[in-house]
C-alpha cells in the first residue's frame, strides 16, 4: 500500500510516499481502505518527536488518526460492520506506527462509526478528532442550555467545531478569531471578537458577568485571559495548554468512545454541524499540508485524500 511513513522524528521535509506491506488485522479489528484522514497540529507534534513521552513512536512511523473509507476485511469477532459498510473513526494505538496517512488502517470496532449518507469524503476524513474534541471539551465543563461559552481560536478546526457543537447544546458563543473570520465564525451562530492586545476588555463587553464557560484550542495566555474575564477555574478547559490544570481547569487528550462518535454522526444528521474544509491534498503533498497546518492560519479543516 502507499503511505507516508516517518523514517526518523524530524519536520515537514522528507514526507515522501513510499510502498509498504498492508497491516495485520486481529479477530476483534476490521481493515479499512481509506480515502480520506486529515492533518492536525498533533500530527507534525508527533512527527517531530514532541509528544514521545507520551505516545512512542515506531519507525517506519505512519502518522495521522483521523480515517474514513471503506470495510475491506472483517475480523471473525466483529458483529457492528461489514464489508463495504462506509465508516470514519478516530485510531489511535498507544504506539505509533500505523496511522492514517495511507491506503489502509486497522482499526477496532469501537474506534469507528458509520457514515452519515450526507457526509461528504472529505467532511469525514476531517470530522472525527476535531470534533471528539469539541464534544469531550464542552462535557468537561458542562456546558449546557443557556451558557455562555467563549472558545479561543475558533475560526480553527477544532474551534469551528467547538463552536457548533456548542450552538446545538444551545449556548451562546463568543469566539476569538482575527478579523478576516468574523463574517465566517458568525454564520456558525458565534459573537466574534478579535484576539490580540484588549482582549480582556472586549470579552467583558459581551459578557459582563463573565462566560460560564471557556474552551482553549490555541494555548498562550487564553486560560488566563478566561479566568480574569470571570469564568470559574473549573469551567475552563485546554487542548493546548496542560498547565491548565495548575489553574483549577481542565486539560482534555481525547480519546475515542462509540458513544461520542455516534454523537458527532447525530449532529450531522440533523444538520446541526458540518466540517468546512480549508483545503485538500494528495497524499503526496503532505509536507504542504503540514507547513499550512504549522503556520497557524488555517480556517477549517486540512485533508488529505487517499483514494
Amino acid at each position: 500500500m502507499k503511505a507516508v511513513a516517518l523514517p526518523r522524528y524530524g519536520g515537514a521535509d522528507g514526507r515522501e510516499v513510499v510502498d509498504l506491506p498492508r497491516p495485520s488485522w486481529s479477530a476483534g479489528e476490521v481493515l479499512i481502505r481509506l480515502k480520506t484522514s486529515s492533518v492536525n497540529p498533533v500530527d507534525w507534534k508527533l512527527g517531530a518527536g514532541y509528544l514521545d513521552s507520551v505516545i512512542p513512536g515506531e519507525f517506519p512511523l505512519i502518522p495521522g488518526w483521523d480515517a474514513a473509507g471503506v470495510i475491506a476485511e472483517v475480523g471473525s469477532d466483529v458483529t457492528d460492520f461489514a464489508v463495504g459498510d462506509e465508516v470514519f473513526g478516530y485510531v489511535r494505538r498507544p504506539v505509533a506506527k500505523w496511522g492514517a496517512y495511507a491506503e489502509y488502517i486497522v482499526a477496532e470496532s469501537h474506534m469507528i462509526a458509520h457514515k452519515p449518507a450526507s457526509l461528504d469524503r472529505d467532511s469525514a476524513g476531517g470530522l472525527s478528532l476535531a470534533g471528539l474534541t469539541a464534544v469531550q471539551s464542552l462535557d468537561a465543563v458542562r456546558v449546557k442550555e443557556g451558557d455562555t461559552v467563549l472558545v479561543h481560536a475558533a475560526a480553527g478546526g477544532v474551534g469551528t467545531l467547538t463552536v457548533q457543537v456548542a450552538r446545538a447544546r444551545g449556548a451562546r458563543v463568543i469566539g476569538t478569531a482575527s478579523a478576516r473570520n468574523h463574517d465566517y465564525l458568525a454564520a456558525f451562530g458565534a459573537e466574534p471578537i478579535e484576539y490580540g492586545p484588549g482582549l480582556l476588555e472586549r470579552i467583558r463587553r459581551l459578557a459582563p458577568e463573565g462566560p460560564d464557560a471557556a474552551v482553549d484550542a490555541i494555548g498562550g495566555d487564553a486560560v488566563d485571559v478566561s479566568i480574569a474575564a470571570g469564568t470559574e477555574p473549573s469551567r475552563v478547559v485546554s487542548v493546548a495548554d496542560p498547565a491548565v490544570r495548575e489553574k483549577g481547569g481542565k486539560y482534555v487528550f481525547i480519546d475515542v468512545t462509540p458513544e461520542d462518535l455516534r454523537t458527532l454522526a447525530d449532529l450531522v444528521e440533523d444538520g446541526r454541524l458540518t466540517v468546512p474544509i480549508a483545503e485538500a491534498y494528495p497524499l503526496e503533498r503532505t509536507a504542504d499540508a503540514w507547513r499550512a497546518s504549522r503556520s497557524g492560519h488555517v480556517r477549517g479543516k486540512i485533508v488529505l485524500r487517499l483514494a
